[in-house]
């Protein structure tokens, strides 16, 4: 073999030994020997919000007429007509019932015309009177005649007395012919009808109808004696708010009020005081004999930090919540939450108020743990859609 073959396969010894090393060191290795970046989990999130809160006692209660009134007859007679329709909004004073007034104006006519009479004889006896005073005085008649007379006028008198006493008996019997309404309100269903003989005798539990005032209206309800003490506090301080709702969907407010008064005992079988409260009631939201759900504002906390119930999760040490950090890992705050109310915790401590906490995917989180975030106050992205307008499926 020639130098020239030796020289040759020398080249291409070192050429392979050359490409092997690129093989082994080169940048495709290099970029095999990387380590992977750390597996990201997807979560949502939201911002803490420091806001002012209001603090609520919650209460069942029933709503209660504001007054309540059976119209009852208080004379005997056939009852003629029912001026107002059941359901009717009727105003103090409103004719409501009418009874047969025909033998009661008969007895007031009556004592009108025996006044009359008596009061005739009364000014006959008084004229007597005056002639035999004056026959007295000169000796023409006798003293005992004079004081008879006067007997007489004094009888008279009583007679006519009685006689006016009749007439306004009458007259009241007259006038109660005519039943009116002595509040404002809402009349019930007939509990007697037209055409039937009404006895005051008879008239024990029911009336006629009931007026209820439902403008403004009532409502009673119960919290337990714990809460007494900040009911009286916020009281001190003004006009407490109530909210009442529907006792089958809280979200439903159907009225604001205002509380009237605790009750002036605490039920000691159940340990709970009952409350009431006014409402306007203008839209008739509320009716008596209605369930409510209500809600007593004692107290507003001032600038509090809150967080999503969501987002607070129980540990051994107590409550924290996950924090996603600038670099987008995680870390466990310990918290105490002071009040929760309407999907949101009030927390005293562990939060400042400007952090970004997570809300759903914590099972998979521990401190340290890299995370994909989505803000839960974001709407979702559509789905991509192809040319004709359908949704790609991926």
């Amino acid at each position: 073999m020639t130098r020239w073959r030796l020289g040759i396969i020398g080249l291409v010894v070192v050429a392979g030994v050359f490409a092997g090393w690129r093989v082994l060191h080169g940048p495709v290795a290099a970029h095999a020997a990387d380590p992977a970046p750390p597996p990201q989990v997807p979560v949502t999130t939201a911002k803490t919000q420091v806001q002012d809160v209001p603090v609520y006692l919650d209460g069942l209660g029933t709503v209660q007429a504001y007054n309540m009134v059976q119209i009852k007859a208080q004379v005997n007679g056939t009852l003629i007509a029912l001026p107002a329709r059941e359901g009717q909004e009727v105003h103090k004073g409103d004719v409501v019932a009418e009874i047969d007034p025909t033998p009661y104006k008969a007895a007031l006519d009556q004592a009108v015309a025996q006044r009359a009479e008596d009061s005739a004889q009364l000014q006959s006896a008084q004229l007597d009177l005056k002639r035999y005073q004056s026959l007295a005085s000169h000796n023409f008649a006798p003293v005992q005649q004079v004081d008879d007379q006067q007997a007489t006028v004094n009888k008279d008198i009583a007679a006519v007395a009685l006689d006016t006493a009749s007439i306004e008996n009458a007259q009241f019997n007259l006038n109660n012919c005519v039943l009116r309404a002595p509040i404002d309100g809402r009349v019930s269903l007939y509990q007697v009808n037209a055409g039937n003989l009404i006895e005051v005798a008879s008239q024990t539990g029911t009336g006629i109808v009931s007026i209820t005032q439902d403008k403004p209206i009532s409502v009673v309800f119960t919290l337990p004696e714990a809460d007494l003490g900040v009911i009286q506090t916020a009281r001190a301080e003004g006009a407490v708010p109530v909210e009442a709702s529907n006792s089958q969907d809280e979200k439903q407010v159907l009225a604001t009020g205002t509380l009237v008064t605790p009750n002036n005992t605490i039920d000691t079988t159940t340990g709970t005081i009952s409350l009431k409260a006014t409402f306007d009631n203008q839209d008739d939201h509320l009716w008596p004999g209605q369930f409510v759900n209500t809600r007593v504002q004692v107290n507003v906390l001032q600038k509090a930090v809150t967080v999503p119930d969501l987002a607070v999760q129980h540990g051994p040490d107590g409550l924290f919540v996950y924090v996603v950090k600038p670099d987008q890992t995680v870390a466990q705050a310990n918290i105490q939450v002071g009040y929760e109310d309407n999907g949101r915790a009030v927390v005293s401590k562990g939060l400042s108020g400007n952090e970004t906490v997570v809300l759903s995917g914590q099972s998979r989180l521990a401190p340290g743990t890299h995370v994909k975030p989505a803000d839960a106050s974001q709407p979702a992205q559509p789905p991509a859609t192809a040319a004709g307008g359908n949704a790609s499926a991926s």
